[in-house]
């Protein structure tokens, strides 16, 4: 499943990932199966561990609980330290992807192996503030690179267009199979500039989940149609 759910997310329009941090969690099934009647090719998952960022969200349970309601690929992001001891849990869990930060580890290209053979794409993340040379080295172990557009763990910032640099760099130095993934501030405004850039995969939370669920659909659509008409115009 990992790797068929990576080529798919790989082919066809950029694919907006919901970030189920920002859902209801007293209605976590419902919003799940609300994704998916929206259109929503994954779902995003963020790990916070109160040490790497200041916040703390949810473990393996949850992953647990959003797998055992649906299909879709389980895109989860680990923004901890120590990741190397939870990889096999959040592998079982039903992980399809399993993102590190590279500033986590003291050297990310052991943790992508172990991902890997996990049968679990296998994601390194940076932050703004990191540049590419970091990750240099471990980019051939990468089935996915995520560029972080705002600090990690904290709400209300803005969209840093440092990740879109990054993105347009990534773009001539990754294998065609890796996908490239935008988090933080991805919104109306934002998602022409991603898709332009060359994200695959854009990570979107308030601009989906601030609205009704009656309105999921309709939201998903506009933010896949404004990063897909960039991204077209780019390859012409």
């Amino acid at each position: 499943m990992p790797r068929e759910c990576l080529a798919k997310l790989r082919s066809g329009t950029p694919a907006i990932m919901p970030s189920m941090l920002l859902c209801d969690f007293a209605n976590l099934g419902a919003e799940v199966r609300a994704m998916e009647d929206a259109g929503a090719r994954g779902l995003h998952l963020d790990v916070m561990d109160g040490q790497f960022v200041d916040n703390f969200t949810y473990g393996m349970t949850i992953v647990r609980a959003v797998r055992s309601v649906t299909n879709l690929p389980l895109d989860i992001h680990l923004m901890m330290v120590e990741p190397e001891k939870y990889l096999g849990d959040f592998a079982d869990a039903g992980a399809d992807i399993l993102t590190i930060h590279t500033e986590a580890v003291e050297d990310p290209k052991p943790l992508l192996k172990a991902i890997r053979e996990r049968n679990v794409g296998a994601g390194l993340a940076l932050n703004p503030t990191t540049p590419l040379e970091q990750i240099a080295d471990a980019l051939p172990l990468c089935d996915l690179v995520l560029a972080m557009s705002v600090h990690p763990g904290a709400g209300g910032q803005s969209f840093n267009p440092v990740a879109l640099e990054k993105l347009s760099s990534l773009k001539d130095q990754v294998a065609k199979e890796v996908l490239l993934e935008v988090d933080g501030g991805v919104n109306n405004t934002t998602a022409a500039a991603c898709g332009l850039a060359g994200a695959h995969l854009l990570v979107v939370g308030s601009a989906i989940f601030r609205h009704d669920p009656s309105e999921y659909r309709a939201k998903l659509e506009e933010l896949t149609q404004l990063a897909a008409s960039k991204l077209a115009a780019s390859n012409l």
